[in-house]
Formats: structure tokens, C-alpha cells, sequence
């Protein structure tokens, strides 16, 4: 018996009924509790970046992660693959690697029994179904530009040749705020491409006091698999098969809309302090994380409610603001609260 024969959670099949799928949600919730449970073995605290995070793989979607060092991100995303049984791979991103490095190269062969020299592919680290990208503003665009394509398509093109990825497939990048030395600022392009950009806070001083007892004690903790590859695939498709309300789409796509300073529709603070809007990915976006959000819950209907508590996570690095605001004090969040407020009116 495998690993995965030994899962806590028994998920119900997933058809492409309607009846199928209601059934299988209250199942899927339990496998959210289990998940959580067995990444809590290691994590202390940080609820609210593991919801993020589930939500974003089940949307298919790839995360970045905002934090100063030490705050347990890398080890979060590990535990999160052992948890799931997914292949892991961490890319440490640094100024001299370069695209070939993460997709992979062809070296020459030579067969010894007939001396024919022939060239062989070797993956490179973005073959995985989850990939850390550490200090991903460390590398020069040249080398972020690599993922664009894995991240948008789930495929790799390398030697003159295109290869299909195994899903699922995210992107978990992490960055510095405070260190800006030596960094190359992600270009908008890239950044739309994920999905949510999720700040990792310092965990309270009673969580923290636990971190330090568990860290120093030389125990690890054992994992216990949940759900498989193959699972995760049907979880996300049954994620695209949650139906949608008229006037949670109109909710998403005003919100997104009266970002843009330029649109007739925008709020005053929004001319004053905005250059650049969210794009209409981030409407999308809004949508698919909206429904994960709801089915990993137990619900399968997305309402306003889910699109609100994914605003944030979800628009902060898609809002481009302009001097006044940088002078002002003013942050994206400010002004996604006040969007909010604004269409609650």
C-alpha cells in the first residue's frame, strides 16, 4: 500500500453533474481542515497566509509572498507539498543565474558501444508540481521573463524545443521588502501573472514563543498525506464548474474597473493617487480565487462576500500609484478599502 492509499480524507468521485459535485464539497472542506491540520505540525500561527495559499492552488493560480527573513515562508511551501504529496522544487534566485538554469539544457552524449554522440534534455527545476521561487527580485529580467511562459501556459520551451508541464503546477515566489540592494523590481507583466500577493506578517508573541520551543527541540513532525496529484487536478476543475451570480461578476469587474484613473466610472481618489489600474486578469482572478474560496468552505456558490476578503490579496500589487501618493503616505490597500467602501454605498 502507497502513501496516498493511507489518506485521512476520502474525497467523493467528482462528476460533471450537479448532484456529484454538491456531494463532493462537504468532502473537500474536510480536506481543507486536515490540510491545515498537518501544516499547523510545523507552521505556528499564519491563518490567514495558509488560506491564501490553498485557495490560490486550487484557482490554479501562483502566489507571491512579501516578508522579511525568517518567518517560516520557505518552510510553508515545503510542508505544503509534503502534505499534498506534490513534487517540490526551490530555486534560489540569484544575479548570475540565468533562464537555462530553471528550464533546463541539452548536453551532448556520447554512446560508448557505438561512439554516436547524440543531445540529451535535462529538466530543469521548473518541472515540478510546486516551485519556490526565493527572492525572485534578486535575478535579472532575462531570467524572470522564463517563467512567464510555465506561469501563464504550464509549458516550458528550452533547446528549440516546447515541453508540457506536469499539473498541477503554481509558482510560490517570495521577496524581500527591505532589502531593495542588488534587486531587480519585478516588472507589471510579471506581477499580474500572480494571482495574489500575500504579506507574511510577524506571528504574535505567544505564537512566536511556541516557533522558538519546536524549532530548538530537534523534533520534526510527521506529515500525514491528504490529497494527491491526480485529486488536486479534479479539485480544480470542479473549482471552474462553481457557479457565479450576475451580480458577483458586476461586483468583481466594478471593483477592478473603477481602479483605472482613466475610466469614467473611477472615484475621485482614484484620479488623484492612481497611474495604472488592475487589468482585467484581476477580475478573473477575483472569480476563480472567489470559488475556490467558497467550495474549500463547503459552499458551492461564490458569493460578494468570498470577492471582498480577496480584494486585497488579490489587487495590492496590480494598483500602480503615483507620486501624490507616495508622498501622501498613501498605500494600494488604502485605496482597495476605499473601492470597497465605495461600492458597498
Amino acid at each position: 500500500m502507497d502513501a496516498m492509499e493511507k489518506t485521512e480524507v476520502e474525497i467523493l468521485p467528482i462528476q460533471s453533474n450537479g448532484g456529484g459535485d454538491l456531494a463532493a464539497v462537504e468532502e473537500i472542506a474536510q480536506a481543507k481542515a486536515a490540510t491545515t491540520h498537518e501544516i499547523h505540525k510545523r507552521i505556528i500561527g499564519q491563518d490567514e497566509v495558509i488560506d491564501h495559499l490553498l485557495t490560490a492552488l486550487f484557482a490554479r493560480g501562483h502566489c507571491l509572498f512579501v516578508g522579511v527573513p525568517g518567518l517560516a515562508k520557505t518552510l510553508l511551501i515545503s510542508t505544503l507539498a509534503e502534505t499534498l504529496n506534490l513534487e517540490f522544487q526551490r530555486i534560489q534566485f540569484t544575479p548570475d543565474l540565468m533562464p537555462s538554469d530553471i528550464t533546463g539544457t541539452d548536453i551532448l552524449e556520447e554512446d560508448q558501444a557505438t561512439g554516436k554522440r547524440s543531445f540529451r534534455f535535462i529538466k530543469g527545476p521548473l518541472f515540478a508540481n510546486i516551485v519556490l521561487a526565493d527572492e525572485i527580485n534578486r535575478t535579472p529580467p532575462k531570467t524572470q521573463a522564463a517563467l512567464l511562459q510555465s506561469m501563464q501556459e504550464h509549458k516550458i520551451t528550452a533547446g528549440g524545443n516546447t515541453y508540457d508541464q506536469d499539473l498541477p503546477f503554481s509558482v510560490f515566489a517570495t521577496q524581500n521588502p527591505i532589502e531593495q540592494e542588488g534587486t531587480y523590481p519585478l516588472p507589471e507583466a510579471q506581477l499580474d501573472r500572480f494571482m495574489f500577493q500575500v504579506d507574511v506578517g510577524y506571528p504574535s508573541e505567544a505564537e512566536e514563543e511556541e516557533i522558538v520551543r519546536q524549532q530548538t527541540s530537534g523534533i520534526r513532525q510527521t506529515l500525514t498525506p491528504v490529497l494527491s496529484p491526480t485529486r488536486i487536478r479534479e479539485l480544480q476543475e470542479l473549482v471552474l464548474r462553481v457557479p457565479v451570480a450576475d451580480h458577483v461578476v458586476k461586483f468583481a469587474v466594478a471593483l477592478c474597473r473603477q481602479s483605472r484613473p482613466k475610466e469614467s466610472s473611477a472615484p475621485d481618489f482614484v484620479r488623484n493617487y492612481v497611474s495604472w489600474g488592475a487589468g482585467p486578469r484581476a477580475s478573473q482572478n477575483l472569480i476563480l480565487a472567489g470559488k475556490a474560496r467558497a467550495i474549500l468552505s463547503g459552499r458551492f456558490a461564490i458569493a460578494i462576500e468570498d470577492v471582498v476578503a480577496l480584494a486585497r490579496p488579490t489587487l495590492q500589487h496590480r494598483i500602480i500609484l503615483n507620486y501624490r501618493a507616495e508622498a501622501e503616505g498613501i498605500t494600494s490597500p488604502d485605496i482597495i478599502q476605499h473601492l470597497l467602501q465605495n461600492l458597498s454605498r
